[in-house]
């Protein structure tokens, strides 16, 4: 099996849970993402394809529409 690199801005990590549930985000990914300490991050789950980290630009853009601030 040949080792072919990942195709251009797609990236995968691993992680491991703690004893209380905590896991911790892959310093590189951290600051590709620009995850911060004290960010409210968003997830989101789909009992058939798991778990979602969107970035939080989405999160800003969704909570607009939710309330019907987009065009303010």
């Amino acid at each position: 099996m040949t080792n072919k690199p990942h195709p251009p801005g797609k990236y995968a990590w691993t992680a491991t849970v703690g004893e209380k549930g905590q896991i911790v985000i892959p310093k590189q990914a951290r600051e590709l993402f620009g995850i911060c300490p004290g960010d409210t991050l968003l997830l989101l789950g789909d009992i058939e394809r798991g778990l979602a980290i969107p970035p939080k630009e989405l999160f800003d853009d969704w909570s607009k529409k939710v309330f019907g601030l987009e065009d303010r």
